[in-house]
């Protein structure tokens, strides 16, 4: 019988302490672990698959870095499983893309600079598209428990830079005080006041962010690692 939501939870805080209580964690989901690697690989794995020793590697990572913000613990290690065997999909492909353009093929003897295929990554480039689509749909359907959708933080997003200052310092502050993010996942409404006092900005200016606000935040409480790498960048703020 799966144990429920809350009582993964404490198994997964358990394992952050106790190696062997990881271990136990990490062989009770390794059906968990296979799906999700053979998702990857578009068939069953077997014990022979680097790729599984990657996605476990992952779900312990998940563990280790999991906390009640990033909301259900199966899709954000489902998420790192993802992200990891993405990464060493890119890092094989650059090391054979490292082969001396010298050697010589085996049977015709023809330079290897003639067998190289197209640079071109078009494999971890649609993987990476379904991940980005799997997070939006993900966030999307959280969004709408907040009575915010999509084209609404588009319309709501910060156009001027100083207004975009104003949502950075605010979003900063919120990131290195995780009681905002839970009192805000816990009331769903963005606590404009706290966020304006702690922050040192203009409440009014987070007002008319108010709906661009709840998106960035939740991207900041959960799993999405793709969009909040995004938005970070354009925040110019965390890591």
């Amino acid at each position: 019988m799966e144990p429920s939501a809350h009582q993964l939870i404490s198994q997964v805080y358990a394992a952050k302490k106790d190696s062997r209580a990881a271990d136990d964690l990490i062989q009770a989901y390794m059906p968990f672990i296979k799906s999700e690697t053979s998702k990857f690989l578009k068939r069953p794995p077997d014990s022979s698959d680097d790729e599984l020793s990657i996605a476990m590697f992952a779900f312990y990572e998940a563990i280790r870095n999991y906390s009640k913000l990033k909301g259900s613990f199966l899709k954000f290690a489902a998420l790192q499983i993802k992200n990891r065997l993405i990464d060493n999909y890119r890092k094989e492909k650059k090391n054979q893309g490292q082969i001396s353009l010298e050697s010589t093929a085996d049977d015709d003897k023809s330079e290897l600079i003639d067998t190289i295929q197209d640079t071109h990554d078009e494999y971890s480039e649609n993987e990476i598209r379904e991940a980005t689509r799997h997070e939006i749909e993900e966030l999307s359907a959280q969004m709408t428990d907040f009575g915010v959708s999509m084209s609404d933080v588009a319309d709501n997003s910060p156009r001027q830079q100083r207004t975009l200052e104003i949502c950075q310092k605010a979003v900063s502050y919120a990131r290195n005080n995780p009681e905002i993010l839970e009192d805000f996942l816990r009331t769903k409404r963005v606590p404009l006041a706290k966020l304006a006092e702690g922050a040192d900005v203009e409440r009014k200016s987070l007002e008319r962010h108010r709906r661009y606000l709840v998106a960035v935040l939740l991207i900041c409480t959960n799993g999405y690692e793709i969009m909040r790498g995004h938005i970070m960048q354009v925040l110019k703020g965390g890591k």
